[in-house]
Order: structure tokens, then C-alpha cells, then sequence
């Protein structure tokens, strides 16, 4: 399915039912036992003040994902402003997290199902395995393979489920109403206020479902208005079922009836209502309980596609599944810890494991908003503003932080040791792959003469490498040396990396390569002044040079070889018309047939480098999001002026045109560059009339395999010709197959 495709999925009522499915579950069904018996009627309180510390972070929720519809949702808010480091906390927090209360949500669904189906209790060795846990376990098996599978009707499951649950919980809470006795809840703090705060982190599990809803962001239709009506909705109707039922069922029954039981709802059902009653709130807690699981399930893949994407965990764990479609591994790897949970987890040690690493995300979230206000990086345009701010975030993120500390210390030392391995992840796994950096890092470097030293250490200890990133740019022609590095270190210094300035003199075929090495020195003081030039060059950027000679036989073949030995993330070289046979891309012929592209390519036709203006066309595709990527970094380097171009076919197509290419700019953080949509059908015509107002355009290689290109010649070199301002095309490196060679994608 495609980006298109998904981000036109999720309506308003979708968006509020994901949220209200997973919260409505465990809350009401499972935990008042519990709350009661710690707090008695206080335990309305608990849950109320659950709300509202919830209500915080869903206000910053929704200014983040106005701002940044991405997969992912709070994962993907913190790992941008805060940076991979805090990422790798929040991703690992948020995917454990929602495994621990799908593990919760199951054991509940398991309860309820023991009340009608007697599971005889099972001894495993030190296992003991309750009739509860072995329903958990298989019913947590069964969500994990509907997901798997990828079940078509899930969604509009989901909003029935939500619906019908409501429904039932209204008629019960009205009913109960007509025989309440507000005497029930004196004395209201039978212990004192003492136990309102552990209570509230024992039940807070309860309130997860809202930011799940912003990790499928990208796939709700209008999310500017529909994200935060359905975000803040959903915490504002739970907490007011939650607070209703409660009293409800606490001034209609003796307290003793409710505390300590784990089917309370049920057990106060037959009182008022009689069998009916329990049978339908009986039905209830299985809807609540396992909608809350399958929509744990659902959000936990999209955090698994986030982070293959930063490239914190690998992308093989968003593999597709060729028959299902559906991100197979991540789900299969997330029904593992569920099982994994259940089995040796009770119903106290799961959700609350679930509400601390919930609190840590909600906390790490608060904070990621202030870093975004105060930052104000450019494309950080938010439909929705936080009122009262900071005010908001900054209660947000001390209040989630300060309740941990009323939780169990022994599953905050679990929760702690889950925060030092996703640091750890982060230091031994993830930093040599990520390249993206944080907004905060980026912050706090680009001032580094005015911010504290300690804080610029910290930010310089911990940015990432990206695998030491390395832009190498081979060097001939000594007119282009210079827009040539200028080009290479305004992107080696928005990616903290460092310059390889490459000089191959090509030796006859006739002579030795030994004995060519015999003349080195003289050969070197041919290049001495074109590689001083370029060291020269690329120091005004403040970034790390490294200069080298190469003797070879060939030329521009050697290219592919120096990328390989030097490690290159990024090749920056020069345009040849007839230096390899195929001009403007990165692959000789020959290569087409026997080589991969080993890293990223930008090939230049230089008529003089202005970044002043960039044009990018986009038809979608790897290449083009080099060009997002490469037009990004010179807009942060040159403060230069965007324009995207979309051709379509006819003037009927412009607004899809417009909707894909919204769509793409807010993907690639380009939300706030101009647009501009071509529907003449002449994709050609397109580029070089808007490439009369723009100084460079920046254009993906051709997607033309060989043979296509030999037959019927390539629009990117027409383009090139026609147009008077300075090309950079650019090629994403790649592994193909010999059919994608020869014919193309």
C-alpha cells in the first residue's frame, strides 16, 4: 500500500475509536478491584486525576502531530526534537510498553473468559499457569496472527467494538444512577489522600490508547482538525465514563462487593441489573479487553516502521509480507514479547510495567514540544497550538515524571532497565546507522559560542555518525573544484560528517601501476594545487578534509572503487557528457549490467553554483527523496527558497496532483516550501519552465533501466540540456536485479 494510499484511511470517527478502543478497556473492566481495594471511593479520584494528567500530554500530542503527521507518533515527535539518543528510549519505551499492556489487556480478556469456560490450571515446571493465563496466552496468540495476516475489516471491527461498548456502558451507569446511595462513598478517603497517587500510576495503563493514535497519523484524512478533536476527545470521554461508572457502582453496592475483584463490573451488573445485566457487561469486558489488545498490536507496528525507517532497529523488521501484506516480522516479534509478558507477569506487575514507560514517553513528549517552540525550525507549522504554553508542557512533563516515583520501585527498576538498554541500543547499535539528527542537537551546535560547553559536549558526545558519514568528491576539472566542494561540505556539515577530496590521474594501460608509483612524487605536484584548493575550500565550512591521490588505469570506473575503499556515504562528482556512457547518472554501461550503485550519487552540471533557488521535481521514488533530502540540507546551510514541481496529465488530475504532493512535502519536512502543480502533461515542458525563476533543480537520476534508455533516450538528460541554470541529479545507491538493469522499475 502506498504513502497515498494509507493517509486517506483513517476518518474522524476511525482516529477517535483507535483511541477510546485501547483506553476503554482495561480501565473500566479490570482495575477498579484493585483501585477499590487500595483506595476505596477515592479510586474516582485516582482515575479523574489519571485524566488530567493525560489531558497535559494530549495537548501536546496534538500540537506535534498537527505539526508532524508521521508513523510512529510519539516515537517519532521525540526522536526528531530530541534526537536518536532519545529516540531509541522512547521508540523501545513505547514498543515495550504497549507489549506489556497488550499482555495486561489479554489477562483481563482472560478473566472474563473464565467466568463461563472453566480452564483447569496447568503446571509447567516452575510454572504455574491459571485457567485466566492460559486464555491470555492463546487469545494473545489469535490477535497476533489476525494482525498478521492483516485482516481487512479491523478498522470498522474497531469503531463497532467502541460503539457498542459505549452504548452498553451509558444504559449501565443510568440504571445504576437510579439506585445510587451517596452515602456509598463515605467515607470518601477512608485511608487518607496518601494512597491517590500510587493508585493513579497503578491505573494510569488506562490511558495509552490516546498517543496511539497519533502513531497512524499519516493515515487519518484531514489531520490538522481531526488528530486533536479525536486525540483530546478520547481522553476527555473515557475519563468521564471512567469517573461515572465508578461512583456509579460505588453508591449502588457495598464497597466490599467491588474491592479486591477482578470482574467487579460484572459482579455489580447482576445486583442491579440481573442475568441479563451480567451477561451484557460480561460481553462488554470481552469487547473492551480485546479491542484494547488489537489496537496495541496495530500501533506497535507503526512504531516498529518509524524506527526501521531512523534506522534504529533494522528495516528488515518491516519486511511486507509477499501474500498478506502486512509488516509480518514486527508483528510476529511484538506477539512474542505479549506471550513472553504473560507468562511470567501478573496483572499488577503488567500494568503498571505499561503506565511507567508510558509516563517516561509522555514526559521525554512534553519536552520534545518545548524544544520545538523554542527552536522554531523551519516547516514547523502546527495546525493546532498548545494553549497556556509553556505552562502546559512544562506540568506535563513534571507530573508524569514525579508520578513514577509513587509506583512500585521494583517495576521502576524494570522500567529503568528497559530506559538503559534502549541507551545502550542506541550507543552499540544505532548510532553508526542513523544519520538523522535532532532538532535540539542541531540547536544547540549551530550556537555553540553562546550555549554552555557542557551542554555543547553532550550534544557533539551523543549525535550520531551515521557510520562516520563520508561525502567523497572526485576531483578533474579545476573550474568546478569549488561549486563542486562547496556542494560536498554544505552537506558533510549538515551531516556532521567530513569531506574526501579524491584526485585520480589515469596511468596508460601501457604503464605499471609500480612503476607508475615510482614517479608518485611528481605526479603528486600535478594535483598538489587542485587538492590545496579544495582543502582550502572546504574548511571555510568548519568541516573535517581529507585529500588523496589515486593511480589508476580508469578513470571515471575507479570512482566506484574509491567510493567502496573511503566508505562513502555520499559521491558528489561532476558532469561528463561522455566520460562513462550514460551522463548524469552514476553507472557507466557497463556498470548498468555487473555493478550496484555502492552509495549515494549526486552528479553536477555546473553553470555556476546558486543555491539560492531550488526547484525539485517529484513523481515519488528513492531518487526524488535524495533530492528532498539534498534540497533540505542546502535550505538549512543557504536559507534557500523550495519549490516542488508535480506534473500531471490534465487540468482534471490537479487535485490529486496537489494531495500527492502536499503529502510528500510533509514526509520529507518540506511542508512550508512553495508547491507547484503542472498540468499540461508535458513533464518535460514542466521542468524547464519552472527552472527559468529557480537557480538550481535538484531532479532524481532516471528510473530507466539500459536497454530503455539505448531505445527511446532519457528525459533527465534532455532536461539538462534545455535548461540554462546549474542540475544536480541524484541517485539513491541501490541493489538491482539484472531485469531492473536492463528494462527499468
Amino acid at each position: 500500500m502506498s504513502d497515498e494510499e494509507l493517509a486517506k484511511d483513517l476518518g474522524p470517527l476511525a482516529a477517535l475509536t483507535i483511541g477510546v478502543g485501547t483506553m476503554i478497556g482495561a480501565g473500566i473492566f479490570v482495575l477498579p478491584g484493585v483501585a477499590v481495594e487500595t483506595a476505596g471511593p477515592l479510586a474516582a479520584a485516582a482515575f479523574v486525576l489519571g485524566g488530567g494528567i493525560a489531558l497535559l500530554t494530549a495537548l501536546s500530542a496534538s500540537e506535534l502531530g498537527t505539526a508532524m503527521p508521521k508513523a510512529g507518533g510519539a516515537y517519532y515527535y521525540v526522536n526528531h526534537a530530541l534526537g536518536p539518543l532519545f529516540g531509541s528510549i522512547a521508540g523501545w519505551a513505547n514498543w515495550m510498553g504497549l507489549a506489556f499492556a497488550s499482555a495486561f489487556y489479554m489477562f483481563g480478556f482472560g478473566q472474563y473468559v473464565s467466568v463461563f469456560v472453566d480452564v483447569p490450571t496447568l503446571a509447567l515446571g516452575p510454572l504455574t499457569l491459571t485457567g485466566a493465563k492460559i486464555i491470555a496466552l492463546v487469545g494473545a496468540a489469535l490477535f497476533t496472527l489476525i494482525n498478521y495476516v492483516g485482516a481487512k475489516e479491523t478498522g470498522r471491527l474497531q469503531n463497532i467494538i467502541v460503539v457498542t461498548l459505549v452504548g452498553i456502558l451509558t444504559v449501565f451507569t443510568l440504571v445504576g444512577a437510579l439506585q445510587a446511595d451517596i452515602s456509598s462513598l463515605r467515607p470518601f478517603a477512608p485511608d487518607g489522600y496518601g494512597p491517590l497517587l500510587p493508585v493513579t500510576g497503578i491505573i494510569f495503563v488506562s490511558y495509552l490508547g490516546f498517543v496511539q493514535i497519533t502513531s497512524v497519523a499519516e493515515e487519518i484524512k484531514d489531520p490538522g482538525r481531526n488528530l486533536p478533536r479525536a486525540v483530546i476527545g478520547s481522553v476527555l470521554l473515557v475519563t468521564a465514563i471512567y469517573a461515572l461508572v465508578l461512583l456509579v457502582v460505588l453508591a449502588a453496592v457495598p464497597n466490599s462487593v467491588v474491592a479486591g475483584n477482578d470482574t467487579a463490573v460484572v459482579d455489580v451488573a447482576r445486583i442491579l441489573l440481573g442475568p441479563i445485566g451480567a451477561v451484557a457487561l460480561l460481553f462488554g469486558g470481552l469487547l473492551a479487553t480485546a479491542s484494547s489488545a488489537n489496537a496495541s498490536i496495530l500501533a506497535s507496528s507503526r512504531i516498529n516502521f518509524a524506527m526501521g525507517r531512523d534506522k534504529i532497529v533494522t528495516e528488515d523488521l518491516n519486511t511486507i509480507h509477499p501474500r498478506f501484506g502486512t509488516p509480518y516480522r514486527a508483528i510476529a516479534l511484538t506477539g512474542g514479547f505479549i506471550l513472553l509478558f504473560i507468562l511470567f507477569g501478573d496483572l499488577a506487575t503488567l500494568s503498571t510495567a505499561g503506565s511507567t514507560l508510558h509516563l517516561i514517553i509522555y514526559g521525554l513528549l512534553n519536552i520534545a514540544l518545548i524544544v520545538m517552540r523554542e527552536a522554531n525550525p523551519a516547516g514547523y507549522k502546527p495546525d493546532y497550538e498548545v494553549p497556556f504554553y509553556p505552562v502546559v508542557p512544562i506540568l506535563g512533563a513534571v507530573i508524569s515524571f514525579a508520578l513514577i516515583a509513587f509506583i512500585n520501585p521494583e517495576i521502576v527498576a524494570l522500567s529503568l532497565a528497559f530506559v538503559a538498554f534502549a541507551a545502550l541500543w542506541y550507543v552499540f547499535y544505532a548510532r553508526s546507522r542513523t544519520e538523522k539528527q535532532g532538532i535540539l542537537s542541531q540547536y544547540i551546535l549551530n550556537r555553540s559560542d553562546v550555549m554552555p560547553e557542557p551542554a555543547v559536549s553532550a550534544a557533539g558526545a551523543v549525535q550520531p555518525d551515521g557510520g562516520q558519514y563520508r561525502v567523497m568528491v572526485p576531483l578533474a576539472n579545476p573550474a568546478s573544484e569549488k561549486d563542486l566542494i562547496s556542494l560536498a561540505s554544505a552537506v558533510a556539515k549538515q551531516k556532521g560528517g567530513t569531506v574526501d577530496a579524491v584526485h585520480i590521474i589515469t596511468v596508460p594501460d601501457q604503464t605499471a601501476l609500480a612503476g607508475a608509483a615510482a614517479y608518485k612524487d611528481q605526479l603528486d605536484a600535478e594535483s598538489s594545487t587542485l587538492l590545496e584548493r579544495a582543502h582550502k575550500d572546504a574548511t571555510t565550512f568548519g568541516v573535517d578534509v581529507d585529500t588523496h591521490t589515486i593511480l589508476s588505469h580508469r578513470s571515471f570506473e575507479e570512482i566506484f572503487d574509491a567510493a567502496k575503499t573511503h566508505e562513502a556515504d555520499l559521491v558528489v562528482m561532476g558532469w561528463g557528457e561522455d566520460s562513462h556512457g550514460a551522463p548524469g547518472r552514476a553507472e557507466s554501461a557497463l556498470d548498468e549490467l555487473t555493478e550496484d550503485i555502492p552509495c549515494d550519487f549526486l552528479v553536477l552540471k555546473d553553470r555556476g553554483f546558486d543555491p539560492s533557488k531550488l526547484l525539485v521535481p517529484t513523481a515519488g521514488g528513492p531518487d526524488s527523496d535524495l533530492s528532498a533530502a539534498v534540497a533540505t540540507m542546502l535550505r538549512a546551510e543557504y536559507d534557500s527558497e523550495i519549490t516542488l514541481l508535480h506534473a500531471v496529465d490534465s487540468p482534471d488530475e490537479e487535485a490529486d496532483g496537489r494531495a500527492f504532493l502536499e503529502q510528500w512535502a510533509r514526509e520529507h519536512d518540506l511542508a512550508d516550501v512553495n508547491l507547484r502543480i503542472d498540468t499540461t502533461g508535458d513533464v518535460e515542458g514542466a521542468i524547464e519552465t519552472a527552472a527559468k525563476d529557480s537557480s538550481l533543480v535538484i531532479i532524481g537520476a532516471t528510473e530507466k533501466g539500459l536497454l530503455t534508455r539505448l531505445v527511446r533516450g532519457s528525459l533527465v538528460l534532455d532536461v539538462v540540456d534545455d535548461i540554462s541554470c546549474s542540475v544536480l541529479l541524484a541517485e539513491k545507491g541501490r541493489s538491482r536485479t539484472l531485469r531492473e538493469r536492463l528494462f527499468g522499475r
